[in-house]
């Protein structure tokens, strides 16, 4: 099953001023038709919106995210209903330690950022 494509909920008159930004903000004004959600106004969220019970949470590959922090947590992981997203306080070398060895238990890994994975075609060329 895959999600429906929602349509992006932008700040009522976001494209008026440029310090609005496009971020979420609730419609309150009295007389504001985006509130009264009338025709040819855009969308607001609500709950018909809301993806299917199976599928939500899950990342756009379809499997589950799990947080990692360290190389032997990658252990108890199962390639082919998790992926691995390494946490924001890890640092470069322990970075570089848990993708070596997702790659060595075929686990992708979500946020590799910045450290260069070596490919199959990489290493035929340089050997």
């Amino acid at each position: 099953m895959k999600k429906k494509s929602k349509p992006k909920f932008r700040r009522q008159e976001w494209f008026q001023a440029k310090r609005l930004g496009e971020k979420w903000r609730q419609p309150r004004g009295l007389d504001s038709k985006m509130r009264l959600c009338r025709k040819g106004k855009p969308a607001m969220p609500s709950i018909g919106y809301k993806s299917p019970k199976e599928i939500r949470g899950l990342h756009p590959s379809g499997l589950a995210e799990v947080m990692v922090r360290n190389p032997k947590e990658l252990e108890k992981i199962d390639p082919k209903k998790y992926v691995a997203r390494i946490t924001s306080a890890v640092g470069r070398r322990k970075r570089d330690a848990v993708i070596k060895r997702a790659q060595e238990l075929k686990i992708r890994v979500v946020n590799p950022r910045g450290v260069k994975v070596e490919t199959e075609h990489a290493k035929k060329t340089s050997s």
